[in-house]
């Protein structure tokens, strides 16, 4: 197996260079010199070649530094390439487009350090700073949990998240050992077993919840929300979904006629990540 001396670094090389050629000046074929390293049987000869130079000797087998065209940005303008685009939005420097493109980096590094490079150069630098395309996680822009927070806070209200489920007892079925042609009876319900959770929870771990049969309606959700809101103190924030029935008039009608006492907040179409009540862990998944 031949060995290609382009996987090895320059010093390895340097010393396999001057080895082979030292041996062969002590007696021994050029063929099996190069034959014992793994190398191309013509390597060997433009190695004496260089070493028989005159006044050059074996310092011609030394390893040069490599060439190549320098980089155009330094290490610092490219760490600032990477602080530029690392949780940033391209609309944030101007641009139309909200996600990072080859050509709207090149845009961004002629503006700001006035270097215009190839489209190679630039994916080039991006791998170098760790940047590789990916696609985007969406979240939704109409949600702002601060703003709720503030008004929670100026009417000395609590905060809970809201969050409906449901659960279903099947029979489980699966395999199990009988007779050859003789199928195995099990017995099984003859009817499926379902019943419906909501559920409320805050941010210090308090927990509320409440079972009912069959879907979610706007007179039930009234009748939920009258439950949750016996007994208490303090305004209620409610922060949940745009469930259909979440809005209904009648849900709207009752709420505004609580005089402030029940706020509720509508998260936007996918949000989960600003709902703990739908994490798994919240509900013994």
């Amino acid at each position: 197996m031949k060995r290609d001396g382009r996987t090895l670094d320059h010093g390895t090389l340097e010393t396999i260079r001057t080895m082979a050629v030292a041996r062969v000046r002590e007696g021994e074929r050029p063929s099996e010199v190069i034959a014992s390293y793994g190398f191309h049987r013509c390597t060997i000869y433009s190695w004496l070649k260089a070493a028989r130079g005159r006044g050059r000797g074996l310092k011609a087998l030394a390893a040069r530094p490599a060439t190549g065209r320098p980089r155009t940005l330094t290490a610092a303008q490219e760490r600032q390439v990477f602080r530029w685009i690392n949780g940033k939005n391209p609309m944030q420097y101007g641009f139309d487009f909200g996600l990072w493109t080859r050509q709207i980096v090149r845009e961004l590094i002629a503006r700001r350090f006035g270097v215009r490079l190839s489209l190679a150069s630039i994916g080039a630098v991006l791998a170098r700073q760790g940047l590789t395309p990916q696609k985007p996680l969406q979240r939704a822009y109409q949600r702002d949990p601060a703003a709720i927070a503030r008004t929670a806070k100026r009417d000395k209200a609590e905060i809970y998240f809201w969050d409906e489920s449901g659960f279903r007892a099947d029979a489980v079925q699966g395999t199990t050992w009988g007779a050859k042609g003789q199928t195995p009876v099990v017995s099984v319900p003859g009817q499926r077993q379902s019943i419906s959770a909501a559920s409320a929870i805050n941010s210090k771990g308090a927990f509320w919840f409440a079972t009912y049969a069959g879907g979610l309606k706007g007179e039930l959700f009234i009748t939920l929300l009258r439950r949750i809101v016996r007994g208490r103190r303090r305004p209620l924030h409610l922060i949940l979904d745009g469930l259909p029935a979440h809005k209904t008039k009648a849900v709207t009608q009752y709420v505004a006629g609580l005089n402030g006492t029940l706020t509720l907040h509508y998260l936007p179409g996918y949000a989960p990540d600003l709902n703990p009540d739908e994490l798994p862990h919240t509900r013994g998944i």
